[in-house]
């Protein structure tokens, strides 16, 4: 096993060995070179971040954003925001997560899902939400992004970990109202948002750090598949309920897969902008419900079975955790990369075959 410390680095040591492997890339030579080496640039049209916009029509962007792996044109040096958003349907479609870097969509109370957001190399001034209450399992995801966790309230047992913790916590209800809004458009409780700076400016009013250690994840545009890994252009999810039955469609012209919810395209309201990402995992996580509420806990550390999507295959893979560290995706005792790009995770329980929750072809 690797050391928790080999996965973690400081973000400015990420950005300078990143931003010398993006130069080195950019020498390498356009389409018609040699065929790209395992950490090349995509030769596909690679989305870049909404961090900032683009300083001229010649110049190479000179980072790579953490999470994505993808080219910025500024250094993302801020802590990622951690954003519980509702996913009941009266919610949808929900504002900026066409906008999150990661996107993990978990369980709640009554077969339900809810949807940790991630958001780090975006600096969007539009509305993020509709934000809800958060979890134990959920407060985990959170922090092993070095996230500031953003949600209005909690169940008693999250409360009980926030409360008194010094956790970089924004709660609507409990210590950072000032930070979230109202929108009329729909009734409450499916109506509270917020943006990226009101959070940047409540995370330094209440005093958090906005610098943290964000874990190192390996991203390639090679992807060196096997013959065992067969095509999966579409992708079917089924979570407890049968309104949460969650599909994607692969776009090669992109490399991205299309999500959709129940049949209907999963889109942002800011934007109209179907919901996409490089890279799908499925995780096969013991579940277990401890009250009359329906609450749950959920392991997210001794590992199990996992799907890797990207690049229109699938991976039959496990999944691993140190502690300290985020969930790694290994074959063969090896640590399995990224492609460039968002990555949406979900979560599914182990009473279940994966194979009985996730189809493909």
């Amino acid at each position: 096993m690797r050391p928790v410390s080999a996965h973690w680095i400081k973000r400015s040591a990420t950005a300078l060995v990143l931003a010398v492997g993006v130069a080195a890339l950019s020498a390498c030579g356009g389409a018609g070179g040699s065929a790209p080496g395992p950490d090349a640039t995509p030769s596909a049209p690679v989305e870049t971040s909404s961090a900032s916009p683009k300083p001229s029509e010649t110049a190479a962007p000179a980072f790579i954003a953490p999470l994505t792996g993808l080219p910025v044109y500024e250094e993302v040096t801020k802590r990622p925001l951690a954003v519980m958003i509702n996913n009941l349907k009266p919610a949808r479609p929900q504002s900026g997560l066409s906008h999150a870097d990661i996107v993990w969509e978990v369980l709640a109370e009554g077969g339900i899902t809810r949807l940790v957001s991630i958001f780090q190399s975006s600096a969007l001034d539009e509305p993020i939400g509709p934000i809800r209450s958060i979890r134990p399992y959920m407060i985990d995801i959170g922090e092993a992004y070095g996230g500031v966790l953003v949600h209005a309230g909690a169940s008693n047992d999250a409360l009980a970990i926030l409360q008194h913790s010094g956790k970089a916590d924004l709660d609507e209800i409990n210590n950072a109202s000032a930070y979230f809004y109202r929108e009329s458009f729909r009734k409450a409780p499916h109506n509270l948002y917020s943006t990226i700076p009101k959070l940047r400016e409540g995370t330094e009013k209440l005093g958090h750090n906005e610098t943290a250690d964000v874990p190192a994840m390996t991203f390639r545009s090679a992807i060196a598949f096997s013959p065992e890994d067969p095509a999966a252009a579409d992708v079917e999810v089924k979570f407890q309920l049968d309104s949460y039955k969650v599909s994607y469609r692969y776009d090669p012209a992109k490399g991205t897969y299309a999500r959709s919810i129940n049949g209907e395209p999963h889109t942002d309201l800011n934007n109209d902008e179907q919901l996409a990402a490089a890279n799908l995992v499925m995780l096969s996580a013991k579940h277990r419900t401890y009250d009359s509420e329906g609450r749950l806990e959920i392991n997210l550390q001794s590992g199990g079975e996992a799907l890797l999507f990207q690049q229109g295959r699938v991976i039959v893979c496990e999944w691993e955790r140190e502690s300290g560290d985020i969930v790694r995706l290994v074959k063969d005792g090896a640590e399995l990369p990224f492609a460039p790009g968002k990555t949406y995770y979900h979560v599914l329980p182990s009473s279940s075959p994966l194979a009985s929750l996730v189809t493909y072809q």
